[in-house]
């Protein structure tokens, strides 16, 4: 079994909501200042790169402590699931509204933490370690926004969305939680895989 982030987004293919769809950028505008408010500012002009995730404090805890504090886990765990949920709203993966708190729709699954069988060090240049993880994750970017203006011209139109950018756009989103894991959140310290 593997001892990544798990990613599960249930897609509804047919019978789409065209009017949400057209207006999508417009209606998640509420949740993107929700999910923003947790961003710590590092200036009066720029937001934090980690969108809030606690990195520094968990990596601290690991190298100094080799202790992963439960209060972090959860909140971290808690903040990307809520991206996920506001990730898929945006991506066009479900027309429900992203819900503030879990929902059957979008799921998020954190490998078991083990503090102690997590390489003390290894926080230190796991951020390095994942730079071409974040090269390829851009290419992704690229793909997944392609695939979601795709599904986005098929939902006005037909209603429906394709399922091949369906599986191709939760693959990217999967991917990215992976990293996210791997290189910010520190729960895991095997190397996220490069394919959706």
């Amino acid at each position: 079994m593997s001892n990544q982030i798990e990613t599960q987004i249930d897609v509804t293919l047919t019978e789409r909501n065209r009017v949400t769809a057209l207006f999508r950028l417009v209606l998640v505008v509420p949740m993107a200042i929700f999910v923003a408010s947790f961003a710590p500012s590092l200036s009066n002009n720029t937001t934090s790169w980690s969108v809030g995730l606690l990195v520094l404090p968990a990596a601290l805890a690991l190298v100094f402590r080799q202790i992963y504090p439960s209060y972090l886990l959860a909140f971290n765990e808690a903040l990307l699931s809520l991206q996920t949920r506001v990730d898929a709203y945006v991506l066009l993966l479900t027309d429900e509204y992203p819900s503030i708190e879990e929902n059957d729709v979008v799921s998020v699954t954190f490998p078991e933490v083990d503090a102690k069988a997590l390489n003390r060090w290894l926080p230190l240049v796991k951020w390095f370690f994942a730079l071409p993880l974040y090269l390829v994750g851009i290419a992704y970017i690229l793909y997944a926004a392609f695939l979601t203006l795709f599904a986005w011209i098929s939902i006005l139109f037909t209603g429906n969305f394709p399922e091949f950018c369906a599986e191709g756009i939760v693959g990217v989103i999967a991917y990215w939680n992976r990293v996210v894991g791997y290189a910010l959140v520190l729960v895991t310290d095997e190397y996220p895989t490069f394919s959706l």
